[in-house]
Order: structure tokens, then sequence, then C-alpha cells
């Protein structure tokens, strides 16, 4: 039985990078156990037919979180280390960390004022594509952003959500980045919002060295509702992924 419901919490500013990693990892693997007790009892069926019903009253569950980090730069698995500019020296006068990880994509920047969400979904409980799961991504970002005005766009073989792509003014408004194990996601995307976008200059973003980074702080010229932006992203991520969202705390454990 497919299990539309995500599990929703905002974590808040300022949550390490590792930590919220670790969790990632304890959340997709509890997904995975589940599946996996799922395909064993699938297996013993003709033996033992009354495990129908745990195996039709059995779901996965699906988790959405929000966060802001502290500085920090994070490098995909495939990503080029020498698009990082700063030396160690150099991170610690911006008070910044790296760390590598094992999501697709290159190098990115996480700071404050960021929003940085990570969906922990079974895709088996929406459809098993992650091309599929990428774009709609990309669409909640594009959905967003139109609500200030502004008109997000994909650029072909770049990830990620963009404006005025095919112009020399083209520029990077949100990153994405994922890992998958048994069609369960984890990693996610940043929204630069109010961003320090100065903090982008120490790397070559996503390992692209031609076009610019920006935020919805310097496209709209003002500061914008952390609070306002949040809600329009889970209002969207329900539309586009046909989802119910609700907060962790209201879902029985």
């Amino acid at each position: 039985m497919k299990n539309k419901l995500i599990q929703f919490e905002d974590l808040g500013q300022f949550q390490d990078y590792q930590k919220v990693w670790d969790m990632q990892e304890e959340k997709l693997q509890q997904i995975v156990d589940i599946k996996k007790q799922i395909r064993d009892w699938e297996r013993r069926l003709e033996e033992e037919p009354e495990l129908k019903t745990e195996i039709d009253n059995q779901q996965t569950p699906n988790f959405l979180y929000f966060v802001e980090h502290p500085h920090v730069y994070t490098l995909g698995k495939s990503g080029d280390e020498a698009n990082m500019l700063a030396n160690e020296k150099m991170l610690d006068e911006i008070n910044a960390t790296y760390v590598k990880t094992n999501r697709g994509g290159d190098i990115t920047y996480h700071g404050p004022k960021q929003l940085v969400a990570y969906p922990i979904l079974d895709l088996a409980n929406f459809k098993e594509d992650i091309n599929w799961y990428m774009r709609s991504m990309e669409e909640v970002i594009i959905k967003t952003i139109a609500y200030y005005g502004l008109k997000g766009e994909r650029s072909k073989g770049e990830t990620g959500v963009w404006l005025d792509v095919g112009t020399p003014f083209a520029r990077k408004i949100c990153a994405m980045g994922v890992k998958a194990s048994r069609w369960v996601t984890m990693h996610g995307l940043a929204l630069n919002v109010n961003t320090d976008l100065r903090y982008f200059d120490y790397i070559v973003p996503c390992g692209i060295k031609d076009k610019n980074v920006t935020s919805l702080q310097r496209e709209l010229d003002r500061d914008i509702d952390m609070d306002e932006v949040k809600d329009l992203v889970l209002k969207y991520f329900a539309e586009v992924y046909e989802a119910d969202i609700k907060s962790a705390s209201q879902v029985p454990q």
C-alpha cells in the first residue's frame, strides 16, 4: 500500500551538517529495513499465507526536514576537489568547514539564511524514477519563486533552478544533490533566500565556471521572510508530489 503521508520537521538554524547527515542515514536505513522485511514476507507468502495481512498493513514512512546550517562546503561523491578554492587557513578565517559527502553533484555551499530541504522518501510510495523525482523538486522551487515574480527555469544538463537560462546573465538560485538507495532518497535542495553570496566566491559552485549564483534577496533587493518561503515550499511540495504533509508531532509513532 502506497503511503503518501510525509512527516515534516523544521530542525531550525545552525544545525551541524554531519549531525543532520547522520540522522538522514538513520531514517533511510529505517525505511530500507522495512522494505527488506516486506520482501522477506513476500518470499514466504506461498508457505505462510497468513503473512498477507502483515504485508497489506505494512507501510514505509516518508520524512521531510528543513534546516539552516552553519557555513559549510560540501563535495559530492563525483565532485572535483579542485573546485574548492579555499585552503584550511582560509576556511578558518571565514568560519567555514568542508565535508565530502555521498550525494550526487559537485561542490556547493550551505549557510545561514539559506533554506535546505532534505526529503527522505520511499519513491515506491510515489514513482520509482529518479529523473522524475529531481524534476519534481525543481518544479517545487520554480513554483515557489514564481510567487515572488521570478521565472525559474531548468538548464539542460545542469540540475537545479536557474534564472535567465541561455543568456550571459544565467544564474543559479537553488542547488540540488541526492543519494538514493533501494529507491529511498536523502540529501536534497538548497534555496538561497537571504544567503551571504560572498561565500560562493571560495568555490566553483557545482563545478560550473561560467555562471553566477543568486538569491531571492538579491533578485528582489529586499530581505525575504524565511517563514513565508518555508510555507510556500511545503505547499508546493505537497502539490507537486501529491502528498499529505503533517508535522512529525502529529503522526502516531
